[in-house]
């Protein structure tokens, strides 16, 4: 799987968890970007990832990741769909 392929699943993750089809992120995005991204939003995030994604995260990984491009690294790392 490429980080382009993962960008495209991600952002319709993004789209479609809070529900706004003008979403683009990026590498270097964080909750800071996206006006609804609490931290609420970030753990249905990671559930649609790992629903996505067929893969688990860490807790230590939730709670650790500062931006966008920490996500796609350990997806591209361990995704197995």
């Amino acid at each position: 799987m490429t980080r382009e392929i993962v960008y495209e699943r991600i952002n319709k993750v993004f789209r479609d968890v809070f529900d706004d089809e003008s979403i683009l992120v990026e590498d270097q995005t964080t909750a800071d970007d996206i006006e609804d991204w609490d931290s609420l939003e970030h753990i249905n995030l990671i559930v649609a990832f790992e629903e996505e994604f067929g893969m688990k995260f860490a807790m230590n990984e939730v709670t650790g990741m500062a931006n966008v491009g920490e996500a796609v690294d350990i997806i591209l790392a361990r995704a197995t769909k």
